[in-house]
């Protein structure tokens, strides 16, 4: 009688635990019964089902990575690139997620990374390469979420978070050939700057020099002005002087002419004793007899 308690209670017991189930949070479960879903959309918590007829699944509902080894793609130059990307994602319909991969995390991601690959391959397709290196990696992984979660929402269940492309890589042949061009470029860039910084140095040099001849020109103008008026002043003192006393003024003229024929001692002067050159000269002889 013990025995027979003891067993029911043991089978109490077992029916007990086989019948609860928790949920976690940021988890999601379906009830299935000989694999059909029979319920979904329990929240976290404890749940009851019927024991050994039931069974359930927990699927993790936060966001999960999707690493996806480097793709080649081509440009719309038919150039080739290589890809490395990583999608984030999470489960968006678990009955949908459940009939589309029976659950298997790998087996979704198996599904949803061609979708993605067809999204970018489409994206790339219809850029150029400098589009790509110059320009717009959100533009393009924006546009490749969007037909991604489309496509993954409406046939896996999922919806994709995020697209990001961690690196765009050359081939090596299309490297060479990229950083040939890029040289080149550059090369006649800095010829087309070269030859534009000569041209404006010698704008800038006939400019100085026109400038530098019309100032001087306007200098030596303005001397021989200065030097005109300089003479016309003279000669007009010269002729005040002389008009006040002509002989004084003939006198000084003289002493000025004695000066500078014997300013430096050694001159010598053959003169007759009557030239005019000696007048004062001699008129003083005369005074002092």
């Amino acid at each position: 009688m013990k025995f027979a308690s003891a067993i029911i209670a043991v089978l109490l017991v077992l029916i007990g635990f086989n019948s609860l189930f928790v949920i976690h949070e940021g988890e999601s479960a379906l009830v299935l019964q000989f694999g059909r879903i029979v319920r979904t959309g329990d929240k976290p918590g404890l749940h009851v089902k019927l024991p050994f007829v039931q069974q359930v699944m927990t699927f993790d509902n936060r966001i999960l990575t999707l690493e996806a080894p480097p793709e080649r793609y081509f440009t719309s130059e038919k150039k080739s690139v290589n890809v490395d990307f990583f999608v984030k994602w999470r489960i968006a319909d678990t009955a949908a997620y459940y009939r589309a991969t029976a659950g298997d995390e790998l087996q979704a991601a198996a599904r949803l990374t061609p979708l993605v690959k067809d999204a970018l391959r489409f994206e790339f397709n219809g850029r150029t390469l400098q589009e790509l290196v110059a320009a717009g990696r959100k533009d393009i992984t924006e546009a490749v979420r969007r037909q991604t979660d489309a496509a993954a929402t409406r046939n896996l269940g999922i919806t994709v978070v995020d697209v990001r492309i961690k690196r765009i890589d050359l081939p090596d042949e299309v490297s060479e050939s990229v950083y040939k061009r890029m040289r080149a470029e550059r090369a006649q860039l800095a010829n087309e700057l070269r030859f534009t910084g000569q041209q404006a140095g010698e704008t800038i040099k006939a400019d100085a020099d026109r400038q530098a001849q019309v100032i001087k020109a306007e200098a030596e103008r303005d001397a021989a002005k200065v030097r005109g008026e300089g003479d016309a002043q003279a000669a007009a003192i010269y002729a005040q002087a002389y008009g006040q006393d002509p002989e004084f003024f003939a006198f000084y003229r003289s002493l000025a002419a004695y000066r500078k024929s014997f300013q430096d001692g050694k001159g010598v002067l053959v003169l007759k004793p009557d030239s005019e050159f000696l007048r004062y000269f001699n008129d003083g002889a005369a005074s002092r007899h």
